[in-house]
């Protein structure tokens, strides 16, 4: 079972000043979750090397288990520091690819040429395909056999403009996951805010939020076993 998870290479916030990227639990609870679960992990990014952590998902008060055993964990570390340029990465060789979020993807994972080819390659080739919280951005671009939006019809959901709201970054982000979901044509729904909400449509995972992380990684393991 080989497993592809690719993050953003992107760390600020438009031009606010701040600093963004990966939200660190949305990476470290499906990478714990798949290697406790045996298996093979690839890393990788559009620029290759160490993606840049939101430091805000380093607060103490986002710590979680996973984050804590993340931390004590050289190996895992190494392995984040040294991520594979994405245009380096055959889909062909991987069973399922991994989108963790943060604001970073909206940048520059929705809308990398490469990212959106192997999306679309790995749709064709119906390997199993999962993306949780911000990074359902990478859905906006990549197209179905047909020519149509990769999403429409398709039962998805991604963080939603309310919980983009309480954060404050409305007018902050490029676009709103949950509006380019619907206007793609997509079978949006969530959850209260916060809380997990997990959508599977075939191969095709998505969870809501950073507490559909954990949840949305046991979708992709489950996808790949039937």
């Amino acid at each position: 079972m080989k497993i592809l998870m690719v993050l953003t290479s992107h760390g600020q916030m438009g031009d606010t000043g701040h600093k963004t990227g990966f939200w660190l639990e949305e990476f470290t609870s499906p990478y714990y979750v798949f290697q406790d679960a045996g298996a093979d992990i690839t890393l990788a990014s559009p620029k290759g090397g160490q993606p840049p952590v939101d430091p805000n998902s380093e607060a103490e008060d986002a710590l979680t288990d996973s984050t804590r055993r993340f931390s004590q964990d050289d190996r895992a570390r190494q392995a984040l520091a040294s991520t594979k340029k994405l245009s380096d990465v055959n889909v062909h060789d991987f069973d399922a690819v991994f989108y963790p979020g943060g604001h970073g993807p909206l940048w520059d994972l929705a809308e990398d040429t490469d990212s959106i080819r192997l999306l679309e390659e790995a749709n064709r080739e119906g390997k199993v395909i999962g993306a949780v919280c911000h990074a359902p951005a990478v859905l906006r671009r990549p197209e179905s056999p047909n020519g149509d939006y990769f999403v429409r019809g398709r039962k998805v959901t991604g963080f939603s403009n309310s919980e983009e709201e309480a954060a404050g970054l409305t007018d902050v982000v490029p676009f709103l996951v949950e509006d380019m979901l619907l206007e793609n044509g997509g079978d949006y729904s969530k959850g209260d805010d916060w809380s997990p909400h997990i959508v599977v449509d075939a191969n095709l995972i998505t969870g809501q939020n950073p507490a559909s992380s954990e949840g949305a990684a046991k979708a992709v393991l489950q996808a790949l076993q039937d």
